[in-house]
Parts: structure tokens; C-alpha cells; sequence
């Protein structure tokens, strides 16, 4: 018998408080899930990051500086295997990482080891890398005599392409052996070309599987320190480069620069074999051999080269080859220009114009010597203006000076043609250096190519430095920038070498050369390092122009033919810019007996072409200068030009540079001035017109034989013994009078893709 006495008592308790136990427990279970909850927050678990990158192999020194770090523990699952098919990594970067990084790991002093390669069938080109082998091993034995740097050159290894195993040089840069010198390894080809299948073309097509198999990074030979071609050819089967000479070469050179990230130590180097196979490669032997010993003593292939600077400039040529620099894309956010006359003076710009402090252009004062110390920088390196033009490319020089390479320099060393003054006056581009010893001017033209950055001013009032400081600093600027397109795609080697033997200066750059207050000392060092001048000045400076010395060729710039056209233009600075602009004219017209005068026109539709003909026609008669430049405006696209009212539409076509100067010709032959249209540069969409003075029996002289400048110039110092333009001057070349475009047939025309090509001017 069961006891039910109990189980009554029980339910009557559970109904009586029911209620307030399951609210109870429900309350209990509530604070335990919030403060669970809570703890979870405080102390994350490793199970909600992201899982770490796995990796097939160990992490070399680059991969580690391209993979980003994660600061945490793995946990225990995840340092097992993971389970399913490998995956196959490649080295590609990670969107995000600088590359400069990776670069600045490398960009170090170290041993550098040519390793040259060769491909033969003649014996004949195994016999030149024996050579080169030698060479280098020479200049490796005289850097190290009596050396204890942890750096240095060492000897060479040299391999044949038919004997090697490609993959154990071209899938990877070689490194380092264990426990021995930082080494790192330069990589030299000496490629003949054939006609038929060879061991040439299975490398060719090795290296186009490298760079195209998705498993192996895009530049697996980014390590090498750099690398370097030099081609053999036949000019007798193959005349021309387009028509196949050293063509493997070249796609060797191109293949190069896609594996190691365009590392080019040194341009490419072309030999013909019936001709100058030997002089070639020994000139590009000797620029390899200085490239590897600053290789090894900066660890760097100098500044434009990846891992050591841009080489981009604001007025450069866009190149065509693929493996050519990328230019930046342009913002769309207006750039903030800063183009104040006062910007290197503390304080408001009305206290800065409220007490100016000149210096004597002709003398030197005491009191200009004296106020040294108080006078101001015109470009600080602080400033925005120092910013603005290093920017564009420019190296600025002391505190006024400035240097920049023109974007013919390039062209020249690629042999795509030099600018117009090789047309008229013989000048190569690649051996001109294009400077000024003063950044300032008093124009602000409309169709300035500088941007409206550069300072402005009416007198000189800032700090003068001397012109030994600047001739020097401009010359190692020139140079370091010459140096920067050694690695720029279609280079040619011989050229590069003679790029560094500076011949022309053109005092044209940027600002007011004889503002200056040495320029007659300046110029003095240019002639004695046997180096031509060719000034420019705006004809807004007479007094200076009137005490100018000698120079090789003296240009003003007319850029209107009245006062209000000028005044558009130009807009100058000083009140009486017109009266200045006359006297400078009369003084050019004394000058013309002694030197070369030019009057360079720039043509500005809408602004100075239309119904200027005359105009123009009595201001070459009053000066009666030795030539006249004609030459269509380059816009820019500033927004500076914008806001002056100029745009494409004020650029003229060459036919219509053509109808103005034979106007001008037609009407200069109707006064019965003795001038001509000496030659024409359709390139630069610029003609010249030439006085019957440098016209001797019929054919043109317009070029200038530099040698016999500088003699005379040496027997005018020594002798006394005065010269006049028409004892220098030389034959224009056929190919440049006017009717023949007047491009050099010995370089290479190339023309923009997606671009229309040149209009091909006809004479009725």
C-alpha cells in the first residue's frame, strides 16, 4: 500500500509558489548568458581571426617583406597539414606593398658578379665574351688591390646558352652562398642574330614561359643587381633595325626588363660585324665596367631606375614600348600652384615690395656684397616653388640656379631625332645640357612651359651665388640626370657615352639668364671647357644685354609685333616693357656684326599671327638679326594658360606656320631685305628665315663649325683679333633646307599609336 499522503502537500506547495520559482530560474539563467557573453567580448578567441597564410616553402627575405605580418598565436588546428590538393604559390606582390621596400633591402653596397652569357655558331662570338671575360676580370683585380671594403667587383663566370639548364638561372635570381661575401649577380648577354633556328630562339621562347606561367611571379629575376645586352649584325643582309638587324638582341632586351623589373645596368649595345664589331663592344664594355663598380659601391643602378628614384619628368615624351616607365595618372583635384613675385620674403607681400633690395646687374658694389648676409634665397628648399620645380623634373642648383633634361635629350639617345637646332645650327640633343643661372623672370607668359611656378621680379634682391658653385652643380646635375635614362628601353649605347661629354649649353631653361648678375663669367666657363652657348633672354633687360660678352648664338624672344599683343603675351612686370623691348632691339642690331642674333618668333593664334605680318617685317627691320625662328606654340594644359585665355585652339597647324612665314619672307623680299627660308624642322612645326649674309653660292650655311668658334674666340683673347658670324659657319645638311622636313635620315621617325600622322606639306 502506497503512502499518498505526502503528494498532496507537495502539489499544493507547487501551485501555491509556482510562479515565482520558474521567474526565478528564468532570471538565473538570463544573468548567466549575459555575463558568459560578456567574458566572450573581454577575451576574443584565436577561432574568430582570420586563418593564417599558408605557405609550401619557407619564407625567403623578399616574400617576407611582401606578405603582411599577422600579430597573433595559431591555434593547434591550425598548425596541422591542411587537408586537399597543394596549392601552388607564386611571389606576386600584395596589392598595397611598396615595392620600394623590397628594393631598399637590395639597395645596398655589396659584391657584384658579372655572370655573361653567349650564344655562337661561328665560335666568333664565344671568342668576344672570352674578351669581355678578361676585361672584367682585369677591372676586378685593380679594384681590389690594396682594398678592404666589404665591397668590390669579382671575377666574371662565363656560360654558354646551348650548355646551360635554363631554369637554374632564369626562374630565379641566384643568391648568396652560405657563410660567404654579400654577393650579388649583374647578368651580361652577347646575342648574334640569325635567320634560322637556334639555341637563341629556345631561350627567347623559355623566357616568354617564365614571364607568362601564372605559377612563377611576372619578375622572378627582380634580385639580380641588374642586367645588360649586347648584339651582333650584319648591316650587308639587314641594313636597318626594322629590317631585322640584331632583332634578337633586342627581344632579348625587352625580355630582360619585363623578368627583373626593368633592371637595364646599361643600354643596349649593337655591333655590326663586317664594321664596328670590335670599337662597339669595346665602348660598351668600358660603361659596363664603371656601371658595375657603382653598382657595387651604392648597391643601387642610380636614381630612375626601380628601386632608386623616378626618371619621370613633366615634359617627357611618352614612350611607346610597353616596358617603358607608366606615367601617373593625373588628378582631377586642381593642383595648388603657388606663383608669387614676393614668396621667398617673410611677412605680406606688400612689405616685401615696399623695400626691395636691388643689386647693380653690371658692377659689384660694396653695398651689394655687404647685404649678402641679409639678402634672401630666391628658391628656399623649403618653399613651395623648390617643390613645385623639383616636381617637374628640375634640379635646383644653389639658391637660383636650375637644371633639367629636355625630352629631345631622350629622343636623341633613343635615335628618334634630335630637336630643331640640329636642323639649323648642328646641335646633337643628347650633348646639349638646357640650364639657367637664374629662376626668376619678369615675364609670366602665356605660354610658359614652366607653370607660372617659377619666382618673378623686376630687380635682383636675393642671395647671389657664385658662378664656380653653379657651373659645377649644374654640370653633376646634367650628368645624374643623363645617368638616370640609362635604363630607359631603346638607349643606344654609343650615344649614352656620348651624352656624357657636354658640348652645347642652352641658357633657355626657366627665368632670365643675364638677370644674373655673373653671367659673363658664367658663360666665360662654359667656352673654356669648350662648351657653345646659346642665351635667351625677353629683351626686357637692355642694360644687361648692352654689357653681354661673346656667345656662340644670342636670341630674343619676339613675341608680339606692338605694345598691346606684347602686353597679352608676355604680360611683363616692368611699367615701360615696351620702351625696354625697343632699346634691346637696337642694341641686337649692333650686335649682329660681332655674334649670331636670332629673333625667335613664337606663333600664338588668336594672339599674334592674324594681321601681324608688317608688324613683325619692321621689327626685323629695325634689328636686322642673323635669323629669324618662326615656331608654332606648345600647350601645355595648365590651368594657368587656361586662366590667360589660351587652349588648343591657339596652337597653330604647321600649314599654318608655312602660309605665315612665306608671307613674311614675301614681305621682307618686297623692302628689300636680303633674307630666305634657310631650313624648316616640320618635327618641331618650326622654320628659319636667314639673312643672305650665311648664303654662299647659292647653298645655305646656317649650321656653325664649333671648332673654328672656339679658335677664334682663344685668338681674340690672346691676339686681340676680332671675328665676325660668317667666319664659323657651316653647310646646312641637304635633308634639313626647306622642302625636305628637315628630320635626320639617320635616326628613326616614331609616331604615336592611336595618333594621326603628320600632315605631309606640299609645295605648288
Amino acid at each position: 500500500m502506497t503512502d499518498t499522503s505526502v503528494e498532496p502537500g507537495f502539489l499544493a506547495v507547487w501551485h501555491t509558489f509556482r510562479i515565482p520559482i520558474i521567474a526565478s530560474l528564468a532570471t538565473l539563467f538570463l544573468l548567466g548568458r549575459f555575463f558568459t557573453q560578456q567574458k566572450r567580448l573581454k577575451t576574443p578567441s584565436s577561432s574568430s581571426l582570420p586563418p593564417s597564410p599558408r605557405l609550401e616553402k619557407p619564407v625567403s627575405e623578399k616574400e617576407s617583406i611582401a606578405i603582411p605580418s599577422l600579430d597573433f598565436k595559431p591555434t593547434s588546428q591550425e598548425k596541422q597539414k591542411p587537408s586537399g590538393p597543394k596549392r601552388i604559390l607564386g611571389n606576386r606582390q600584395f596589392k598595397g606593398i611598396d615595392k620600394q621596400q623590397q628594393n631598399d633591402q637590395l639597395a645596398k653596397p655589396s659584391f657584384i658578379k658579372p655572370i655573361i652569357f653567349f650564344a655562337t655558331l661561328t665560335i666568333s662570338t664565344q671568342k668576344r665574351a672570352q674578351w669581355l671575360v678578361e676585361e672584367l676580370r682585369a677591372a676586378a683585380q685593380a679594384k681590389s688591390k690594396g682594398s678592404d671594403k666589404d665591397y668590390g667587383l669579382l671575377p666574371p663566370e662565363l656560360h654558354d646558352l646551348s650548355e646551360v639548364d635554363f631554369d637554374d638561372y632564369f626562374v630565379s635570381a641566384p643568391k648568396s652562398p652560405p657563410n660567404s661575401l654579400h654577393t650579388r649577380y649583374v647578368y651580361c648577354f652577347l646575342i648574334p642574330t640569325y635567320n634560322i633556328d637556334t639555341i637563341i630562339d629556345t631561350f627567347l621562347s623559355h623566357l616568354d614561359e617564365i614571364h607568362n606561367d601564372f605559377r612563377i611571379d611576372t619578375a622572378p629575376l627582380s634580385g639580380l643587381a641588374g642586367y645588360s645586352v649586347f648584339g651582333f649584325g650584319d648591316k650587308e643582309d639587314w641594313p636597318t633595325e626594322e629590317e631585322g638587324f640584331c632583332s634578337q638582341a633586342k627581344d632579348l632586351d625587352r625580355w630582360m626588363a619585363k623578368l627583373t623589373g626593368k633592371k637595364r645596368a646599361f643600354p643596349l649595345g649593337l655591333g655590326d660585324t663586317k664594321s664596328d664589331a670590335e670599337a662597339s663592344l669595346k665602348e660598351w664594355a668600358t660603361g659596363l665596367t664603371e656601371v658595375l663598380g657603382e653598382i657595387a659601391e651604392t648597391g643601387g643602378l642610380g636614381e630612375g631606375v626601380p628601386g632608386s628614384g623616378n626618371s619621370l619628368e613633366s615634359d617627357e615624351e611618352e614612350s611607346e614600348d610597353e616596358e617603358d616607365e607608366q606615367r601617373p595618372k593625373k588628378s582631377k583635384k586642381p593642383q595648388a600652384v603657388v606663383d608669387l613675385e614676393d614668396i621667398n620674403f617673410g611677412g605680406s607681400n606688400k612689405k616685401a615690395r615696399a623695400s626691395p633690395l636691388p643689386v647693380d646687374f653690371t658692377t659689384q658694389s660694396s653695398q651689394s656684397s655687404n647685404n649678402q648676409s641679409t639678402l634672401k634665397e630666391m628658391v628656399p628648399s623649403t618653399s613651395p616653388t623648390y617643390a613645385a620645380l623639383t616636381k617637374q623634373g628640375y634640379t635646383i642648383v644653389g639658391s637660383h640656379s636650375g637644371v633639367k633634361i629636355c625630352r629631345w635629350t631622350k629622343s636623341a639617345l633613343r635615335g628618334r631625332g634630335s630637336c630643331y637646332k640640329f636642323s639649323f645650327y648642328g646641335i646633337k640633343s643628347h650633348l646639349c645640357m638646357e640650364t639657367t643661372p637664374s629662376l626668376s623672370c619678369s615675364n609670366k607668359c602665356v605660354f610658359c612651359w614652366r607653370h607660372g611656378t617659377n619666382p618673378v621680379g623686376t630687380t635682383w634682391r636675393w642671395k647671389v651665388d657664385p658662378p664656380e658653385m653653379i657651373f659645377k652643380g649644374v654640370k653633376e646635375g646634367h650628368y645624374k640626370k643623363i645617368k638616370m635614362l640609362k635604363g630607359v628601353p631603346g638607349v643606344r649605347a654609343e650615344r649614352f657615352a656620348e651624352a656624357m661629354r657636354i658640348r652645347h649649353c642652352a641658357l633657355s631653361l626657366v627665368g632670365e639668364p643675364i638677370f644674373y648678375p655673373h653671367i659673363n663669367e658664367f658663360v666665360g666657363m662654359l667656352h673654356d671647357e669648350q662648351i657653345s652657348s646659346f642665351l635667351v633672354c625677353n629683351a626686357q633687360h637692355p642694360d644687361q644685354l648692352a654689357t653681354l660678352n661673346r656667345v656662340t648664338q644670342l636670341y630674343v624672344s619676339i613675341d608680339a609685333s606692338n605694345r598691346e599683343s606684347l602686353r597679352k603675351i608676355d604680360r611683363p612686370l616692368h611699367r615701360d616693357f615696351w620702351e625696354r623691348f625697343q632699346r634691346c632691339l637696337d642694341i641686337l642690331r649692333e650686335k649682329r656684326n660681332e655674334q649670331r642674333t636670332v629673333f625667335r618668333l613664337t606663333l600664338v593664334k588668336g594672339f599674334n599671327v592674324e594681321d601681324e605680318v608688317k608688324g613683325y617685317a619692321d621689327l626685323v627691320e629695325k634689328g636686322l638679326p642673323c635669323f629669324v625662328e618662326v615656331k608654332g606654340v606648345t600647350y601645355c594644359g595648365t590651368s594657368s594658360s587656361a586662366g590667360a585665355g589660351l587652349t588648343m585652339k591657339n596652337v597653330p597647324f604647321y600649314e599654318e606656320v608655312v602660309a605665315f612665314v612665306t608671307s613674311l619672307n614675301d614681305e621682307l623680299q618686297k623692302r628689300g631685305l636680303k633674307y630666305g627660308i634657310g631650313a624648316e624642322h616640320a618635327h618641331s612645326c618650326c622654320i628659319l628665315l636667314a639673312s643672305e649674309r650665311f648664303n654662299v653660292d647659292g647653298k645655305w650655311h646656317t649650321r656653325i663649325d664649333y671648332d673654328r668658334f672656339f679658335e677664334l674666340l682663344h685668338k681674340e683673347k690672346t691676339e686681340g683679333i676680332s671675328f665676325r658670324p660668317e667666319d664659323y659657319m657651316r653647310e646646312t645638311e641637304e635633308w634639313a633646307l626647306w622642302g625636305n622636313g628637315g628630320f635626320d635620315p639617320t635616326d628613326q621617325r616614331v609616331r604615336k599609336k592611336g595618333k594621326n600622322r603628320d600632315r605631309v606639306v606640299t609645295e605648288e
